[in-house]
């Protein structure tokens, strides 16, 4: 099956891309990577009227040290961060989380916009900004709004944006050099989306105690006070404090009825610890 026809733009900058997304005569597609759009346009799950290719935007490119955080274009790419193009100030997490993401022939195209505007519960994206607090930066006819990663995404493959808006930019907080961090996925195989995630922060320094549980069949679970489920960010603390009855009921909270679903998400966090504790 091939894409319907469709118009084509390819904008030079982010308020002339705006400009024709906000035409709300058309059915209006983004397109960055393209790692999510190409194969539902080929199945004609979605058949705009105009697709507006937004990777010749030089601002969508460029990162930009602010300080007590990095902005990252919306169309850096998984290799950029895996490569450590981008300037990393996560203590490693986002490169170790962007070399787990499918395969390296996606990870040349895809780009962290793209996975967090898709909002596939699956992805890696949303868990693990979510975990170390980063903060999207949406602009629009309206001007532009700044909110956390976990409030983005709405449900399953829905995004926060309004009417002629479009994710620009990704804050992430610089961590302290005392924070740690894990991550954890189960898969089926390398490169398949997750069937559970788990995923810490512990920044003592910076007052930050977070979980998340992601791979939902919504968006990530995001604890954003999570001491009485890792204690007090002590790496070599963290496992022998966990709390999997805690973990059961903030998921079981959320929805998840299925007794295995939970243990697998459970098990998951617990292997994110883990992690961090022999790291």
């Amino acid at each position: 099956m091939k894409p319907v026809n469709f118009d084509y733009a390819r904008p030079g900058d982010v308020a002339a891309a705006i400009k024709l997304i906000a035409d709300d005569s058309l059915m209006v597609k983004i397109m960055a990577g393209s790692q999510s759009l190409g194969p539902m346009l080929n199945m004609r799950l979605v058949q705009p009227d105009l697709l507006v290719d937004i990777t010749g935007i030089e601002e969508l490119r460029r990162f930009e040290d602010r300080g007590e955080e990095i902005v990252l274009g919306a169309c850096i790419t998984h290799a950029d961060i895996e490569d450590r193009r981008v300037p990393d100030v996560t203590r490693g997490a986002l490169p170790a989380v962007a070399k787990g993401i499918a395969y390296r022939a996606v990870r040349n195209r895809g780009t962290i916009g793209g996975s967090l505007t898709h909002a596939d519960p699956s992805a890696d994206w949303h868990s693990i900004m979510a975990a170390v607090g980063a903060k999207v930066v949406l602009r629009g006819p309206g001007g532009e709004r700044v909110i956390p990663v976990e409030d983005y995404m709405l449900g399953a493959l829905e995004a926060d944006l309004q009417p002629g808006e479009m994710l620009v930019a990704v804050c992430v907080p610089k961590l302290s050099g005392a924070a740690r961090w894990g991550y954890y996925k189960t898969c089926r195989k390398t490169g398949e989306f997750a069937h559970a995630i788990g995923a810490f922060l512990a920044d003592p320094e910076r007052g930050v105690s977070r979980v998340v549980i992601g791979a939902t069949e919504t968006r990530p679970i995001v604890v954003a006070e999570a001491g009485n489920i890792i204690g007090d960010g002590r790496v070599e603390r963290m496992v022998a404090a966990f709390d999997s009855k805690a973990v059961d009921e903030v998921i079981k909270a959320s929805g998840m009825t299925d007794p295995i679903d939970r243990q697998t998400h459970i098990t998951a966090l617990r292997r994110a610890l883990e992690q961090a504790q022999s790291a």
